[in-house]
């Protein structure tokens, strides 16, 4: 099989040949038919992330081992499958994989939150991913099943498919997270892939009244094109809090998802919210923040980590896609030799919705 690698943070990827797994016990053989491109994907090419007063977190700190096939939106079709997995699924069948894959015993496994595992072992992070035509799943109850051999992904496209295991299962918790109301004012800084999609659930599964915030006219323009956003801001341009502040009658927003999380934007956030308002913070741009502490407890502000969704909340998550309540957008498709290119891109900004590589 094939598989785009990083060798060494911060060097292109390279396309190898390796061994095409056999799958044992309760393992999947998938083939690969789209791997989403995530913001995620980037931390790892590089290496790691900002952390407090600028210090660089490694990846290799938290377990990542090089050379590594990243890619953690996967959707397929079943390869090979064992004797145990063949009552609930067979060869053909369009999957969606889901790539949090926790050790299984921790607190967070036992309910059902794998993504929040203190020792994970999620697909392309830790183990290979999707950046290849095939990956091993280590189990048959990491799929959600979206379609049969013979027939196309119901009402779902294998590209739009993919972005669900991560950008938009993220959106998602997010937005849970947010607890809104449909009386409520959400402001969602950031309007790049993950930031629209969250608009796009936020008023389909809520009804909140939805300010953009970014720092591009073109993402705010497709924010408001897509008829998911009420108002847009570009703090840029503009002062962010005087405009929020305006658009909700000198109240402040009753929540604010940060899909950047940096130094600047959250204290941005501090300074719009309303009183028992909630700061949903997604992001992993970096940075710090200084409190002033009396105000948390008087004005009952909550601040809120949010990292991914359990497979409960993917399976939800199909439900909504197929039904066409959400429709994720795929902007930009790569072969698996363009894989550098597709994180270069992702990085400068360049890519509008969310990029896929078709293997």
């Amino acid at each position: 099989m094939k598989a785009a690698r990083i060798v060494r943070p911060k060097e292109p990827l390279q396309v190898q040949d390796l061994e095409t797994p056999k799958p044992k016990g309760s393992q999947v053989l998938v083939k690969v038919l789209a791997s989403g491109v995530c913001h995620s994907d980037i931390h790892l090419w590089e290496g790691g992330y900002e952390g407090p007063e600028g210090q660089f977190l490694k990846t290799t700190d938290r377990g990542v081992k090089y050379p590594v096939t990243p890619g953690h939106e996967i959707a397929g079709s079943i390869e090979a499958i064992s004797e145990e997995s063949q009552s609930l699924f067979a060869k053909g069948d369009k999957v969606l994989v889901y790539p949090w894959v926790g050790e299984g015993t921790c607190p967070a496994c036992r309910i059902g939150e794998e993504n929040l595992c203190d020792k994970p072992r999620s697909l392309g992070i830790y183990v290979d991913g999707g950046y290849a035509d095939h990956v091993l799943v280590p189990s048959y109850r990491y799929l959600v099943k979206i379609g049969d051999e013979d027939e196309e992904v119901d009402n779902l496209g294998i590209n739009e498919a993919a972005t669900l295991s991560c950008s938009a299962l993220t959106a998602y918790n997010a937005v849970k997270n947010a607890n809104l109301r449909p009386d409520d004012n959400l402001v969602v800084v950031g309007a790049g892939g993950l930031g629209l999609m969250a608009m796009q659930l936020a008023k389909a599964v809520t009804g909140a009244k939805i300010i953009a915030m970014d720092l591009e006219d073109e993402k705010l323009k497709q924010a408001r094109k897509d008829g998911h956003a009420d108002y847009t801001v570009n703090s840029k341009k503009e002062d962010p809090v005087k405009t929020v502040m305006e658009l909700t009658d000198k109240m402040g927003a009753d929540a604010v998802i940060d899909f950047v999380n940096a130094s600047k934007t959250v204290e941005t956030d501090m300074q719009i919210l309303r009183r028992r308002a909630k700061v949903v913070l997604v992001g992993l741009y970096g940075g710090e923040l200084k409190l002033n502490l009396v105000t948390m407890p008087t004005r009952a502000y909550r601040l809120i980590g949010s990292y991914t969704g359990s497979l409960s909340d993917l399976t939800e998550l199909v439900s909504l896609a197929k039904r066409k309540i959400i429709k994720p957008l795929v902007s930009d498709r790569f072969k698996l030799d363009q894989a550098t290119e597709a994180l270069s891109k992702l990085k400068e900004g360049k890519i509008m919705g969310r990029g896929v590589i078709n293997p």
